[in-house]
């Protein structure tokens, strides 16, 4: 589902002082098509990009996620592997947090209404806008601290729930 029409992005951006380009609206598209649980850091959109064919720079891309995440119509999230990732900034009732392995980065999403809560509260006793609301858990799977985690643990280790996913669902 398309959360942002080329008019209603057209308009975000205009307010804003800033142009739709075929790029921004490419981008967009990319993230509106991403399966829900996917997100996208700059590096992996850049290379999606250039293997479809699109003529986009990596400057481009990271000023377009940078301005998206900017004006609230993408997530700017903070995984444990090192760089930002991106996601749709989906409307409130469909905002949802992130529980994330250190060791083998594995990302599990949960949705919390009490978190949106706690952050309305503060927006509203502060007077400004919400425009993202997240939670990041950073854990370690208990087989990692059987194993010695972090100092006997070889870097590239991974638990066996790992089964090379990163991303799953928390009930």
């Amino acid at each position: 589902m398309a959360i942002y029409k080329f008019n209603s992005l057209k308009n975000e951006l205009n307010q804003r002082g800033c142009r739709l380009t075929p790029q921004r609206e490419t981008i967009l598209n990319v993230f509106q098509n991403l399966p829900e649980g996917n997100h996208l850091s700059a590096e992996e959109l850049y290379n999606f990009l250039k293997s479809q064919g699109e003529n986009i720079s990596l400057s481009t891309v990271y000023r377009t996620l940078h301005l998206m995440s900017n004006i609230g119509i993408l997530r700017e999230l903070e995984l444990a592997e090192g760089h930002k990732h991106y996601e749709l900034n989906l409307p409130r009732n469909h905002q949802h947090h992130h529980l994330i392995c250190l060791q083998c980065h594995k990302t599990f999403e949960f949705n919390d209404e009490s978190i949106l809560k706690i952050g309305n509260k503060q927006v509203e006793k502060a007077g400004v806008e919400l425009l993202d609301c997240q939670l990041t858990v950073r854990a370690v799977c208990m087989e990692a601290l059987q194993m010695g985690w972090p100092s006997l643990l070889p870097s590239n280790w991974l638990c066996s729930r790992y089964h090379g996913e990163k991303s799953g669902e928390l009930s």
